[in-house]
């Protein structure tokens, strides 16, 4: 069982080496793994960083999920218009 307190998005990328990650439900929590078992570590443990940061500086703490998920994808593509 993967122990998280918050949602997680694992996002591939182009570059088979790097995947992104961040948690919809704590605002500017991202970060960067080699693979989807990196991010994971990755994130675990930033979360708790993340989260005793935001109590160092008196700023809201997100309520835990109390039913996390994690989505693994693919990065979303971002159209380009061209003229």
């Amino acid at each position: 069982m993967i122990d998280l307190k918050y949602s997680l998005i694992i996002e591939a990328t182009e570059d088979p080496n790097f995947f992104g990650f961040y948690s919809p439900d704590i605002e500017g929590f991202t970060g960067i793994g080699h693979s989807v078992e990196d991010c994971l570590y990755k994130a675990k443990w930033g979360m708790e960083e993340h989260i005793n940061l935001l109590k160092e500086k008196g700023l809201p703490i997100p309520k835990p999920n109390p039913n996390p998920t994690i989505v693994i994808t693919n990065e979303k593509k971002v159209a380009v218009k061209t003229a």
